[in-house]
């Protein structure tokens, strides 16, 4: 009876030592993952200025006589 205490006692241990070591063994077959965009400055700078105006289109502003945003949504 106290063999079957000591197998549930360790049965939790063991089964995530397992665990960690089954779940390690699955990243080493991973490619590396790319840091950089490949992209430049200038295609950033005009995605930037189609998305804008994206923006405007769908929900235009009023904004002052200065070009300033009033802040309120026709």
């Amino acid at each position: 009876m106290e063999a079957l205490y000591a197998l549930a006692l360790l049965a939790c241990p063991v089964g995530m030592g397992v665990m960690m070591w089954w779940m390690s063994r699955g990243n080493t077959a991973k490619p590396p993952v790319q840091d950089k965009d490949p992209r430049t400055v200038e295609e950033l700078r005009a995605e930037q200025v189609r998305i804008s105006s994206e923006i405007d289109q769908l929900s235009p502003r009023e904004t002052t006589e200065d070009g300033h945003l009033t802040g309120s949504r026709r």
